[in-house]
């Protein structure tokens, strides 16, 4: 079939066609065909949308990712056949039915993924499947390889090369803008590549974007890191692991976190920047992806196994994660705070412990310091003033401003107080809750937006006092804010009277008892 050319302004691959296109071609939604340029002899296989009154029969529309590859102009006459499926989907399948995957299998889904040849359904199906049907380590592995091999890649001459993670799900947890420069002081590389939020207030690259900008390809990441120490990145900019980032956005929708797909993500992106050492976190708490001490102790021992297998040496610590970390959630909020500590503040303490805990491990594992010394050699890298002199470093490397200071930030310009109605304690944080405002707010994509915190678990707050104040850039945003935290009531305070039950009959002074 020859058909006229409309450009579609769509982010995507994809094709679309009129349904009387369709059914001539006997194709339907998901399927694929060839599409190919005469003029140019470019020819390229993309899955198949189709409409009745989106675009007219005759024609077909082409989104801007698949006009990449093939350079139409609009009105341009193309060639269009039925596509094979890709055998991919047979091994998705495979999965679906409970089987084991080998290496081969796995690396030509990834690739697949890579390369968008599957849709953003087939894609779902093989996360499902392996949701439903864990993958066993020797997949873990076969994944972790295949995301790093169809992705760039990135090689240092010099070594060890460090590198930080925590599997996220709590709030404020800030470490890596702390963390980073005190390896890069001590003399080691660290090109740590770090996640936006997605169902969080902030990732560790929305927060380092209040700063400098964060998205650079593997190259620029490895001039970078040679030239100042460590960077800290957005992942997604620099195509390591491409693969990952797309299982990713289809995992979204569906909350799905598998564990097996995440040990694999994290790895992948740590194999592929050529770390030798990597210090994992792993925060457990209700509240947490990990809620108890023993889900947190084997995830460490397959973290630990498969960074054997890959030749990295890895270590998990796990931490507290029933509060946030300080007090700041939200991108501002927490790069003030954190810049606070690098500058010299002795607060939060939450802070400060696990940071310097994290980057000791790192130390000890690339032989910086003995075994149980590390958090205190970061501690004092901390002190001395290395740490921020690093910082400054690292966002003048990357583009940002030397200058900046922990005064120089502001939150967002509307705020709100919530105070204690009552004398007593705090008993209960719910990290979830406090998400949830801290996004409605605005944040992570209004820099201003956020929470700030003034009360943790077991802290005795007067009636009126201060429990936390909502920032927002906008208005509106700390008014709905607002609205739902009267709701969700994200902190608990309560005195020694959990409830008063009244007397239901009437009482008076004398009156004499009696059986009813």
């Amino acid at each position: 079939m020859r058909l006229t050319v409309r450009l579609v302004d769509i982010d995507a691959r994809g094709i679309l066609l009129h349904q009387n296109d369709a059914k001539s071609l006997g194709v339907l939604t998901g399927d694929r065909i060839v599409i190919s340029s005469p003029d140019t002899g470019k020819a390229t296989a993309d899955y198949v949308e189709t409409t009745t009154t989106l675009i007219d029969q005759g024609r077909i529309g082409v989104y801007h990712h698949t006009n990449e590859l093939l350079v139409l102009t609009e009105s341009e006459i193309v060639e269009v056949r039925v596509a094979d499926r890709p055998v991919s989907l047979d091994y998705v399948k495979k999965k679906m039915d409970g089987e084991k995957l080998t290496r081969e299998e796995i690396r030509t889904i990834v690739t697949d993924i890579a390369h968008d040849t599957l849709s953003p359904s087939e894609i779902t199906a093989f996360i499902v499947s392996a949701y439903i049907h864990n993958l066993d380590m020797d997949e873990i592995e076969f994944l972790t390889r295949a995301m790093v091999e169809t992705g760039d890649q990135i090689s240092f001459h010099t070594g060890p090369i460090v590198d930080k993670h925590s599997i996220g799900g709590v709030p404020g947890n800030k470490i890596s803008l702390i963390v980073v420069p005190i390896i890069a002081a001590s003399g080691l590389l660290i090109p740590k590549t770090s996640s936006r939020a997605i169902t969080g207030a902030g990732g560790t690259a929305d927060l380092m974007e209040v700063l400098a900008p964060v998205e650079f390809d593997a190259s620029k990441v490895q001039e970078m890191t040679t030239k100042a120490g460590g960077v800290i990145v957005w992942g997604g900019a620099t195509n390591i692991a491409p693969a990952d980032d797309k299982i990713i956005i289809q995992e979204y929708p569906f909350k799905i976190d598998q564990i097996g797909q995440m040990i694999a993500s994290v790895m992948a992106k740590k194999f592929a920047v050529g770390a030798d050492v990597v210090a994992i976190d792993i925060p457990v708490g209700k509240y947490c992806k990990v809620k108890t001490i023993e889900e947190g102790r084997r995830l460490a021992r397959q973290f630990i196994d498969l960074g054997e297998r890959l030749d990295m040496r890895v270590e998990c610590a796990l931490t507290y994660g029933d509060a946030p970390v300080g007090g700041a959630i939200g991108p501002k909020l927490e790069i003030k705070e954190a810049l606070s500590v690098l500058e010299g503040s002795d607060s939060p303490r939450s802070l400060i412990q696990k940071s310097c805990v994290i980057a000791g491990i790192a130390l000890e594992l690339a032989g910086k310091a003995n075994r149980g010394e590390g958090a205190d050699l970061a501690l004092d890298i901390l002190q001395s003033g290395k740490a921020l002199k690093k910082f400054l470093e690292i966002i003048e490397v990357q583009g940002g401003n030397p200058g900046i200071r922990s005064e120089n930030i502001t939150p967002g310009e509307y705020s709100f107080t919530v105070n204690a109605d009552t004398n007593g304690y705090v008993i209960d944080l719910n990290n979830h809750s406090l998400i949830t405002i801290a996004r409605l707010a605005g944040a992570p994509a209004d820099h201003g937006a956020g929470i700030y915190l003034y009360a943790k678990h077991g802290t005795s707050l007067s009636k009126g006092e201060p429990i936390f104040t909502i920032y927002a850039d906008r208005k509106w945003r700390l008014e709905k804010a607002i609205e739902v935290a009267r709701t969700l009531r994200p902190v608990m305070v309560e005195g020694m009277l959990i409830d008063r039950v009244p007397h239901i009959r009437e009482w008076t002074p004398g009156r004499s008892r009696s059986m009813d």
